[in-house]
């Protein structure tokens, strides 16, 4: 088992591409999901928490953990006050709250990007102040940022 320097332990709990658990997951240091997860992911709030979401990996439940990668699909919602990085595979079916995201080519997200700058979960807009058009991300490119503005981002069809 792996040592911090202040002499905590750290560890990182694997859920394995033929594990399926089903309840509410509280963890602390790096969950690597390669199964399933039915239920709500909990990271401990303050600490540096990681949660890695493999191509075959799935959650089926709210994620709130500080540093969020995703290359599998989520089925939920997603909130995060350090950083998010959706990768090529990721599917999200839920809003993603976030303080830093990162998007690249081929992620998709049916839902609202919400900035949630400061760590804290961020105001919800009255309709007439919500905008409802679609934005995407390019073929090609990648996004990258840190903005207060709130865009819903819809999947193509296949």
């Amino acid at each position: 088992m792996a040592r911090r320097k202040n002499g905590a332990g750290s560890g990182i709990t694997l859920i394995a591409n033929n594990c399926e658990l089903s309840g509410d997951v509280h963890f602390s240091d790096e969950l690597q999901v390669n199964g399933t997860i039915k239920g709500n992911i909990f990271g401990v709030e303050g600490s540096k928490a990681v949660i890695v979401i493999s191509e075959k990996g799935r959650v089926k439940g709210d994620i709130r953990v500080p540093n969020v990668i995703v290359n599998g699909k989520v089925y939920g919602d997603i909130h995060s006050d350090k950083h998010i990085e959706l990768a090529a595979k990721a599917e999200i079916v839920g809003d993603v709250y976030y303080h830093l995201i990162e998007m690249v080519k081929g992620s998709r997200v049916d839902g609202s990007l919400v900035h949630a700058g400061s760590g804290k979960e961020p105001k919800t807009e009255s309709k007439a102040q919500s905008s409802k058009r679609p934005t995407e991300v390019p073929a090609g490119e990648r996004t990258v940022g840190s903005t207060s503005n709130v865009a819903t981002v819809k999947s193509k069809s296949a």
